[in-house]
């Protein structure tokens, strides 16, 4: 199978240009995510990027590269540590649980606000500490605030910036890949599909074609969605009047505020399962009725009455969102449409 390689800005890694974010394969079972990585490494893809964080997501992928020639791979994970000892000791982790002795690329895991360069016991120390013992060659930082993003690619002291980007840009956005392509930053596109409101991958990949120094990292958890974006690697969808249209509409009916599903508002108080509430009318608009009537998903919008406005959600929204007046609004969207279509 054909793969294009991208290089990664100034670590002159040449990674696969459908690379793969390894989130949601802590949603699937041990044996399926090892299926499914090695099948990616079948197909040339030979970036992967997981985090600390994500539960068994490291230990999937550890397994799923045993007997794999290890400067085959990539690997970029995550720590979401504020101190120089914290990091390190997710590093320690994290190579034990992929089975390595050094991770290609670490990252800052969307820190707010930025670390402290000079502080000589905070994460930016642990990176240079960790990369100084050997453990990661080059370092970076996840960002869902363009402001914060900006500025650590003006700071100069990350090799990486990773950020969500798909075909919901804002022309800011499109600047910000623009300003790691003249700083020779690695641009790393999350969210490619928006936390699943995009629906058309084709559209999606198209988009992200149009800049040749982003690296998408497609959030995968089923054998045909990885088959999909490959065969987009090797016949790349053209720019033709039916993609641009779909481009313009994704553009259209996704406008303004919506949540991208980042799931930084979590835990809920109320137990409100909140990056699915607060989208809930895009997936009505997107998705076969029978799918959203069902009483699982009627009663988790429901739980929304149970806010209690504490507006925790609401701080820690990455792109201030008011996150509850979204859930009431896609309450009282949700409520008229069940009345609608349950009849």
């Amino acid at each position: 199978m054909s793969m294009d390689y991208i290089r990664l800005g100034r670590t002159g890694l040449m990674v696969s240009a459908t690379s793969f974010g390894a989130l949601p394969i802590q949603r699937i079972s041990f044996d399926d995510a090892v299926l499914l990585v090695r099948q990616a490494l079948h197909g040339g893809v030979n970036y992967f990027d997981t985090a600390n964080a994500y539960t068994d997501s490291e230990e999937k992928l550890g397994m799923a590269f045993v007997g794999v020639r290890r400067e085959s791979y990539i690997i970029s994970t995550k720590s979401g540590a504020t101190t120089k000892a914290g990091v390190l000791a997710h590093v320690e982790l994290s190579l034990r649980r992929l089975r390595t002795d050094y991770v290609d690329i670490l990252q800052l895991h969307n820190p707010n606000p930025l670390p402290d360069p000079d502080d000589p016991d905070g994460a930016y120390a642990g990176l240079l500490e960790a990369r100084g013992r050997g453990w990661v060659r080059f370092i970076g930082v996840t960002n869902h605030g363009l402001p914060r993003a900006e500025a650590a690619v003006l700071s100069g002291k990350y090799d990486t910036l990773q950020y969500p980007f798909c075909v919901l840009a804002s022309e800011k956005d499109e600047k910000l890949v623009q300003l790691c392509k003249e700083r020779d930053i690695g641009f790393i596109a999350m969210k490619g599909m928006s936390g699943g409101l995009l629906t058309d991958a084709k559209a999606a990949f198209a988009y992200i074609r149009r800049f040749p120094n982003v690296v998408p990292i497609w959030g995968v958890q089923k054998a045909s969605e990885l088959t999909e974006f490959l065969s987009y690697a090797e016949n790349p969808p053209p720019e033709d009047a039916e993609t641009a249209a779909a481009i313009d509409r994704d553009r259209r009916e996704l406008a303004g505020e919506f949540c991208r599903a980042c799931g930084y508002c979590l835990p809920c108080p109320a137990g409100i399962d909140i990056p699915q509430c607060a989208r809930r009318k895009y997936f009505l608009m997107r998705s076969p009725v029978p799918q959203q009537l069902t009483d699982e998903i009627r009663d988790a919008m429901l739980r929304i009455n149970d806010c209690k406005n504490c507006r925790s959600c609401a701080n820690k929204c990455p792109y201030g969102l008011d996150t509850p007046r979204l859930l009431r609004e896609n309450l009282a969207y949700y409520e008229q449409f069940y009345k609608e279509h349950k009849a």
